[in-house]
């Protein structure tokens, strides 16, 4: 996924230079990928079958593949936006039901196991532009599509045999509790907190997507033009071990308080070459930012599951989606004096993801009842917790 998802970038200036891409229709491909993502995401919210079924997954695959593989074969800007729109739609089911197996088959696991399937992405990122960066000295950007193809092939082997989230699991977290009454209690709880995570992974969307839209290209004009190509690099090698290092803080401290501080660590990355010249802080912001971007992934999508909202990796998928469509619009008029004050408002807007993320922490219900079980009130201000005597017969019934 992090092949078909994020090869556009590094390929990009390739394309404008030798395959006579202009700026315009740059960006309506990196959009049609969004809208494509988006709808790859509502479909795992209206048929959640979708997410449960390895045939999808596979499809979805193989599909990413070949539309990597398909992009050289033409110079149609209608049929590149056809094939960008099948890879994010593609990239969003493949990312739906891998995240769902994650929390599902590893959930009496140490959480460090899933921030590493997490940053399987960041692998995906940091090779096919390592591969990009060697190849664009050597050949064009034909090749580069078809070198990113096989790599694209050659992880699928291995993910084959991924198993989807078992319909059991999916219908135990759909239907938390077993009375009627008890169900609607423990949803209008969790509804509260969910909202909050939802606003800040939507506005974390919005100002993720600014910059890594246009983090590259601003430091590029800084800085000699293979930095920016391996600033890319550097973000996905600083996010293949991110998601399992911010999960093993959380034998520590809480989601929402990580979820915090690595919105908060993200907003100064991605502000850093807007405010401060030259090729240390272009690097740092890179490492910053690929150190933080899956690391909220990870944090608000396990927060989902935790709080067991129906389909809510999907629909904090499909969230966080609307954000990578919003993002390019509301920065565009800003482009025409450089990317500085792009980047800074990509900076505030995450800001704002962290404001949300408080509202988050506000009582926070850390310690969830098994499904069924009557949710009680704690000390004033700690949440939500489990009865006592509750919580003995839960524990009883663990392996």
């Amino acid at each position: 996924m992090g092949v078909g998802r994020f090869v556009y970038t590094p390929i990009l200036p390739l394309m404008h230079a030798q395959a006579g891409l202009s700026a315009a229709a740059g960006a309506d491909l990196a959009v049609a990928n969004y809208i494509g993502y988006l709808a790859g995401a509502l479909a795992g919210i209206v048929l959640p079958g979708l997410a449960r079924s390895p045939a999808v997954l596979r499809g979805c695959l193989l599909m990413l593949t070949a539309t990597l593989a398909a992009m050289p074969l033409t110079h149609a800007v209608a049929v590149w936006l056809l094939l960008r729109l099948l890879a994010g739609a593609g990239s969003a089911l493949v990312f739906v039901i891998a995240v769902s197996s994650l929390l599902s088959h590893l959930r009496d696991h140490p959480a460090h196991l899933p921030g590493w399937g997490f940053g399987g992405v960041g692998a995906g990122i940091a090779l096919s532009g390592l591969l990009v960066l060697v190849l664009r000295t050597v050949a064009d950007w034909q090749v580069a599509w078809w070198a990113c193809a096989a790599l694209s092939a050659l992880f699928t082997i291995p993910s084959w045999g991924l198993r989807p989230e078992a319909a059991q699991a999916a219908t135990a977290q759909a239907v938390p509790g077993a009375r009627g009454a008890r169900r609607s209690a423990d949803g209008l709880r969790t509804h509260r907190w969910f909202t909050a995570l939802l606003a800040s992974y939507t506005l974390e969307g919005i100002g993720y997507i600014i910059a890594g839209t246009f983090l590259v290209a601003a430091i590029g004009q800084s800085s000699p033009g293979w930095i920016g190509s391996a600033a890319w690099v550097l973000v996905g090698v600083a996010a293949v071990p991110s998601s399992a290092l911010w999960a093993g803080l959380g034998r520590r401290w809480s989601r929402p308080d990580l979820l915090l501080a690595a919105l908060l660590v993200q907003a100064v990355g991605i502000a850093l070459p807007a405010l401060v010249g030259g090729v240390a802080p272009a690097l740092i912001s890179a490492v910053l930012f690929g150190a933080t971007f899956l690391g909220v992934s990870t944090l608000a999508l396990a927060a989902g599951n935790h709080l067991r909202f129906p389909r809510s990796v999907a629909l904090l998928t499909a969230g966080y989606s609307v954000g990578q469509i919003l993002g390019p619009l509301v920065a565009t008029p800003l482009l025409h004096h450089g990317y500085q004050q792009a980047l800074v408002l990509a900076s505030c807007i995450v800001l704002a993801a962290a404001v949300a993320a408080v509202v988050l922490r506000a009582g926070f219900p850390h310690r969830m009842p098994a499904p069924g079980l009557p949710v009680v009130a704690s000390e004033p201000g700690a949440g939500p917790q489990c009865a006592p005597a509750v919580l003995a017969e839960a524990d009883a019934d663990r392996p």
